[in-house]
């Protein structure tokens, strides 16, 4: 085990189709593989882990761990494949998680995503949601879209992101990618700086909190399009996590600002194909439609789900409808669906439709 190193580990990954890697103390590197844990065929002691996880640190890194701090960090093996990792602590053990990054940019067709992200992609300015839970694709999807107008209009766009996973070379845009703690303090700061630098299109990793939410919307109403990213499983959720943001007094306000800078919420989440082969996107798209934005004006969210039901013709489906439609064409399995789905009612009531 003394001469195993984080590349072997993470060749095996990439060799197996896995997309996280987990050292741990007291335990096998374990993989993640078509969204499901394998422990792998290696063995070694507490230390030998321990040794492992340090070498993807720099002094500074080491330093700020044993400030007791967890670490996110991107990095770079000797082929050029690029990995997102946190380093944290478990019952006083060091433990990481590791992501494999795509060598390349994939396109929105190379993802199977529906085409009415390119005409999201395509809008001026505004604000547009990739959301889902962790390790559903979001960053893959909006790698895709920002890819999609670098290679189509001359724009600026700049990124803030925590940490940087694809790279994005100047196409037909200039493109500058800021990495939280290394170049800007926080995602709230880089975005007041970001309004200074004549953008036109901004990508904020995430949405987290109230000041980073509010400049986000201030961005976007300033005549930017702006991308961003929320931790829910549904369109309707998303907007509700918004507005309970804000104080109770401001919240018809955030309202009225969202209706009139909303231009779509994607949700998404991976799922095996049938044939165990790789895995799909499941989504739910929302489109800002003038019908769409005055429910979110007058606070109906409970109606979304209707306006998307209705709404195939500007590109707007349900989750529960799209995982109906993926299970009769056989790309996935029915109880695959089944867990995935928020509304079981809804999926059933697809399900003798389709």
């Amino acid at each position: 085990m003394a001469c195993l190193t984080i590349e072997e580990l993470t060749q095996y990954a990439r060799d197996n189709d896995c997309s996280d890697l987990h050292v741990t103390a007291q335990q096998a590197p374990t993989f993640r593989r078509l969204g499901k844990l394998v422990i792998g065929p290696f063995s070694g002691t507490e230390q030998d882990y321990h040794e492992l996880i340090l070498s993807l640190l720099s002094l500074e890194q080491k330093e700020q761990l044993e400030q007791g701090h967890d670490l996110d960090f991107s990095f770079e093996d000797s082929l050029g494949k690029r990995y997102r990792a946190n380093v944290y602590r478990a019952q006083k053990h060091l433990a990481a998680a590791i992501r494999m990054l795509r060598d390349d940019i994939p396109s929105l067709e190379d993802l199977n995503l529906p085409s009415v992200l390119q005409n999201l992609a395509d809008e001026p300015r505004g604000l547009i949601l990739v959301t889902g839970p962790t390790g559903s694709g979001k960053s893959t999807t909006l790698a895709a879209m920002i890819d999609y107008i670098n290679t189509r209009r001359a724009a600026h766009i700049i990124t803030i992101e925590d940490p940087i996973e694809y790279i994005h070379p100047h196409k037909r845009c200039l493109v500058h990618q800021r990495e939280l703690h290394r170049d800007v303090p926080s995602f709230a700061s880089a975005l007041r700086s970001a309004m200074r630098e004549d953008p036109d299109v901004i990508l904020v990793g995430e949405m987290r909190d109230y000041e980073t939410i509010s400049a986000a919307v201030t961005a976007a109403e300033t005549g930017h399009l702006v991308f961003s990213t929320l931790h829910t499983t549904g369109a309707a959720q998303t907007i509700d996590r918004i507005v309970d943001v804000y104080p109770a007094h401001s919240q018809t306000m955030i309202r009225s600002q969202l209706s009139g800078i909303l231009r779509g919420i994607v949700t998404q989440t991976l799922l095996p194909f049938s044939d165990n082969s790789g895995r799909l996107a499941a989504t739910e798209i929302l489109i800002g439609t003038d019908a769409v934005l005055a429910q979110i004006r007058e606070g109906k969210f409970h109606q979304l789900a209707s306006a998307m039901q209705s709404g195939a013709s500007f590109g707007m489906h349900t989750l529960a409808g799209d995982l109906a439609s993926l299970v009769k064409q056989g790309h996935i399995m029915q109880k695959v669906a089944e867990e995935a789905v928020t509304d079981k009612a809804e999926f059933a009531q697809y399900m003798e439709v389709y």
